[in-house]
């Protein structure tokens, strides 16, 4: 088995401080292996990195159409997004399309990534809602295709229609049978692949017919970068930075996903220890290697030379991606 390699590095003055190690993997239109770094097949779970695969059953299903969902819906149904306004009251919106409201999703309580939102809420001694949770657009879509399905209201339960469907959507994208889930921090399984799997997966969508479900919901997501994720987020600043030719999506515990239709390659990374700053160096130094992001852009040298402040906001020192990346 491949060892991790270096992906991204902390330097503090001369010193190498820190070094976060992952996998990471190319996958061309046919879904071969094009460029490795690491364990291609090293189990994963993929976290909110896959929610496009998750949404698959809501557009294939004709729940999408006979609810009249649009981009901003599918858009929604992929994010993980900050609880701001322009999220939570389109959630809210759908959820009474639907004839429901926050009580039927199972996602839970979470106090909104927004500052504007939050201190709205401090302000106003409110507490979160279920609506506020980052996942409260992916949970609204299985609402949507449960009640498209006649299904019971426990939609996260493993063998409930619509995760049947998730589970079949992910096996077939991934072109793998799962060997098991974790339950994810929005409460719904989360299928297990390898890094191989999921940059196969996003290669699938890369090279989706525009009409199809894969091509909706990767032109959602580069059509409203603001809805996937947020103002400050990672992805929504990639996205904007290639202008909305490459859809990406970040998942917990450091998992990265890029899909790039003009280049039909999908790219999955993972970083050992989870953290989140170094998935993010990590993607934006493999998509300008790739030569979809311009290595010199602002967006790019955020994160892959980004300074690191201390607490009089002096950059004390620097994250940077590691040379196998660049």
């Amino acid at each position: 088995m491949s060892q991790p390699v270096a992906m991204a590095e902390v330097w503090r003055g001369p010193i190498l401080e820190s070094v976060h190690m992952g996998h990471a993997v190319v996958c061309g239109a046919d879904g071969s292996v094009e460029q490795v770094w690491g364990d291609p097949n090293a189990l994963i779970l993929p976290r909110s990195s896959c929610k496009m695969i998750q949404a698959l059953p809501l557009i294939e299903s004709g729940a999408a159409a006979a609810h009249g969902l649009g981009s901003e819906h599918l858009a929604l149904a992929c994010a993980s997004h900050n609880g701001a306004h322009i999220h939570t009251d389109r959630v809210q919106a759908w959820l009474s399309d639907l004839g429901l409201s926050d009580h039927d999703l199972r996602c839970g309580p979470q106090d909104p990534n927004d500052i504007a939102a939050r201190d709205e809420m401090i302000k106003t001694d409110n507490s979160p809602c279920q609506y506020h949770n980052n996942c409260s657009g992916k949970h609204a879509g299985f609402l949507t295709l449960g009640k498209h399905l006649g299904a019971g209201p426990e939609y996260i339960e493993e063998h409930h229609p619509v995760q049947l469907a998730v589970k079949d959507a992910f096996e077939r994208s991934t072109g793998m049978t799962s060997p098991g889930f974790g339950i994810d921090g929005c409460s719904a399984p989360n299928f297990a692949t390898t890094v191989k799997g999921l940059a196969r997966a996003m290669a699938r969508f890369a090279v989706a017919d525009a009409d199809s479900a894969e091509g909706k919901l990767v032109d959602a997501m580069t059509k409203h970068p603001e809805l996937v994720a947020g103002e400050g987020r990672a992805c929504t600043h990639l996205m904007r930075a290639m202008g909305g030719k490459v859809a990406v999506k970040t998942g917990a515990e450091a998992v990265f996903i890029a899909i790039l239709p003009e280049l039909k390659k999908g790219v999955a990374l993972k970083i050992v220890d989870g953290a989140t700053r170094a998935s993010e160096c990590a993607i934006a130094a493999i998509l300008a290697k790739l030569g979809a992001l311009e290595p010199d852009h602002p967006d790019t040298l955020r994160y892959t030379a980004g300074p690191l402040l201390n607490r009089r906001q002096i950059a004390a020192a620097t994250l940077r991606a590691a040379p196998a990346l660049i």
